[in-house]
């Protein structure tokens, strides 16, 4: 039997990302599932920390609430830099004995049509259905496959970052150190 993975959300777009990668590194054996569980954090969060901290509830919640091997956490957020307002992601994976792998970043540049609605209090999901005409963008492409032409996806960003959080089970004897 196959590991078991809960992914704390019932996005498909997370949960697809999920599928994706976990089946491609450990094999079509694996079982995803996925669970509601809240994220701790504003409906839209700002900046890598807030972004970061709801990933790692999400992860610990699914992994807390379930016999699954590992829970996985996936936040979209935004991050501000100079004034710019971009897109920010963040990955965690928790394994049952609690060692847990992090991953953030996909930071694009949004459109000051979207940061206008933004400021407002508007979540991006939201922003970007008003922007583009799209209805729930964040169950689909989101602002990545609306700003690039479909070149890439939300569930691509967010296929990235749990390849990257995945780095601590894949190539362990590189963080013994930061295990004890």
């Amino acid at each position: 039997m196959g590991i078991s993975v809960t992914v704390g959300s019932l996005n498909p777009v997370k949960i697809a990302a999920a599928r994706a990668v976990l089946r491609r590194v450990y094999g079509p054996d694996v079982n995803v599932q996925a669970l509601a569980v809240a994220s701790g954090v504003s409906a839209q969060p700002w900046g890598d920390e807030e972004t970061r901290h709801g990933a790692l509830n999400r992860a610990r919640a699914a992994r807390q609430q379930t016999e699954a091997d590992f829970g996985v956490g996936i936040e979209g957020g935004l991050l501000e830099v100079a004034g710019e307002i971009y897109t920010s992601a963040w990955c965690v994976m928790v394994r049952r004995d609690g060692v847990t792998g992090l991953a953030g970043g996909e930071n694009m540049l949004l459109p000051a049509t979207v940061v206008e609605k933004l400021r407002t209090g508007q979540e991006l999901g939201l922003a970007i259905d008003a922007v583009t005409g799209a209805h729930n963008s964040k169950q689909q492409g989101g602002a990545i496959g609306a700003f690039t032409a479909g070149w890439l996806s939300r569930q691509t960003a967010y296929e990235h970052l749990l390849t990257l959080a995945l780095a601590r089970f894949l190539q362990p004897a590189y963080y013994v150190a930061s295990l004890e």
